[in-house]
């Protein structure tokens, strides 16, 4: 196709992980790092600055939504794409609105990959085949998908208390003090309305932003 570009490689999954690199390096591209979680695939994009970071979806500590709004204030000119097995409509509305510049299922990496890749280094957009009826319905009916009540903070800690670490892991993990995670874990259990930690891992799956298989 056309010319190999560098790539961070960013799955909770090993074997995902391998099967997706030999993918992208039989199609010419180099795959520059490798991270299993959406924190350690942001330091890897800001020490590489690579032309695309290939995110999965349900990520560890930052989920690949997250990461992805992350990544321009890191290195703008960094392509973000998003690999994942969702294909409702909420999470690929969500995707683009956090600004995926493709909608990869990993069901079709294997057809899809490597034209998303070339479609997106030139200024396109890609989506899945299995995807695109879900978004031109969406854009017949009017669909969007409400504004998130919680900040990009906010939605890091859920994902954190709903992968079970206690608010002083969190404050450690985003080098915060204990009384802001703490503060932040008090707002969105009042945003939300849920006050129980069972309850905020149910959102927390339904959002993706926790893997209910890993």
């Amino acid at each position: 196709m056309g010319t190999g570009y560098r790539i961070v490689l960013a799955d909770d999954h090993q074997i995902v992980r391998e099967g997706i690199r030999a993918l992208l390096e039989r199609h010419g591209h180099q795959v520059c790092a490798e991270a299993d979680d959406g924190h350690a695939a942001l330091m890897a994009i800001r020490k590489t600055e690579p032309d695309i970071a290939l995110v999965d979806f349900s990520m560890p500590k930052l989920n690949g939504l997250d990461a992805i709004r992350e990544i321009p204030r890191h290195v703008p000119t960094v392509k973000a794409m998003l690999l994942t097995m969702h294909a409702d409509q909420s999470y690929v509305l969500e995707a683009l609105r956090a600004g995926a510049r493709a909608y990869v299922l990993k069901t079709q990496a294997a057809e899809d990959l490597a034209q998303a890749i070339e479609d997106v280094m030139h200024g396109k957009v890609y989506l899945s085949p299995g995807v695109v009826v879900t978004v031109v319905d969406a854009y017949l009916n009017g669909n969007d998908i409400p504004e998130d009540t919680l900040t990009g903070r906010e939605r890091q800690v859920l994902q954190l208390v709903a992968e079970g670490h206690t608010t002083k892991k969190i404050a450690d993990m985003l080098n915060i003090s204990f009384k802001t995670a703490e503060s932040h874990r008090n707002r969105i259990m009042n945003k939300l309305d849920i006050h129980q930690t069972a309850g905020l891992v149910c959102y927390a799956i339904r959002k993706g932003l926790l893997d209910p298989w890993a």
